[in-house]
């Protein structure tokens, strides 16, 4: 099982790319070869069905799917000119979306390029396409980095106890609740993960706290520790109170998803290694 996670992961990141602004992309002739399909012919296809469906979508094609034709040296030495696209994430995730459902591979194509892709990458149409369960993953993903980068922001300020800080953040938002006060209300295992366990709406609230949060202890280059709980404390309360005013369910009172992402993960890779197993 492990090793079709590391496959899931690191199959598609060998062949990424990074242009000098930092932005990342993926060529189709290289995703084409990963995808295991031997004509060009047949994958730029599948390419024409995912550019319609990021029509559709209402998303610019021509910034998702760049035209990027190069020369190609044959055996004897000759060149010529070859089509290929510069893909973005998104247009790699339609072309998956589009491909043959029969091939292993593509179901892992869909995974990575929507569970890994991070919300920022995306316009609103393009996230409002996906699934609640890909929501709720891009927006983990998301609070992992944030949480990752207000801690190292709260170090600076002074704090040391980070599950009192943590929970500083919670009481505003959740009402006076502890991050243990939400597992239990959530009937979660023992040290189960709070944040597994939220759809994507409760997922963006605890964002928005922690990329505020985080924005607030620079800008006002708060000190102490006391201070940066206080700060985190407000910053949740805050949101609870614009929450309440634009008339929004509180987070406390959202559903818990029935199975946790970790959950579904999980049992997607299980799938995959059952069918990996059968054709062997």
């Amino acid at each position: 099982m492990n090793e079709i996670k590391e496959y899931t992961e690191k199959i598609f990141e060998d062949i990424k790319h990074i242009d000098d602004k930092g932005n990342e992309c993926w060529y189709a002739r290289e995703l084409q070869i990963v995808l295991k399909y031997k004509e060009w012919r047949k994958f730029e296809n599948v390419i024409t069905k995912a550019k319609v469906a990021c029509k559709n979508s209402g998303v610019d094609t021509n910034k998702q799917f760049v035209h990027a034709d190069k020369l190609s040296i044959n055996v004897n030495g000759g060149k010529r000119k070859i089509s290929d696209y510069r893909l973005s994430r998104y247009a790699c995730y339609l072309i998956a979306q589009n491909g043959d459902p029969r091939k292993e591979v593509i179901a892992l194509a869909q995974t990575y390029f929507a569970i890994q892709t991070r919300k920022q990458e995306l316009t609103e149409k393009e996230y409002s396409w996906l699934t609640e369960d890909e929501k709720r993953f891009y927006q983990r993903n998301l609070t992992k980095k944030g949480n990752y980068s207000l801690n190292q922001t709260a170090k600076k300020s002074g704090v040391k106890n980070f599950d009192k800080f943590h929970n500083s953040g919670y009481r505003g938002l959740y009402n006076g609740e502890i991050a243990n006060d939400i597992a239990k209300r959530k009937n979660l295992r023992y040290r189960e993960d709070i944040l597994d366990n939220m759809g994507s709406t409760e997922l963006a609230a605890n964002l928005f706290r922690i990329t505020q949060t985080e924005e607030t202890l620079i800008h006002n280059n708060i000190k102490g520790e006391n201070n940066a709980n206080i700060t985190h404390y407000n910053i949740g309360r805050n949101i609870r109170e614009v929450i309440a005013k634009n008339g929004g369910t509180m987070p406390e009172e959202l559903p818990t998803p029935e199975k946790s992402l970790k959950q579904i993960e999980k049992e997607f890779n299980s799938r995959q290694n059952k069918k990996l197993t059968t054709k062997e």
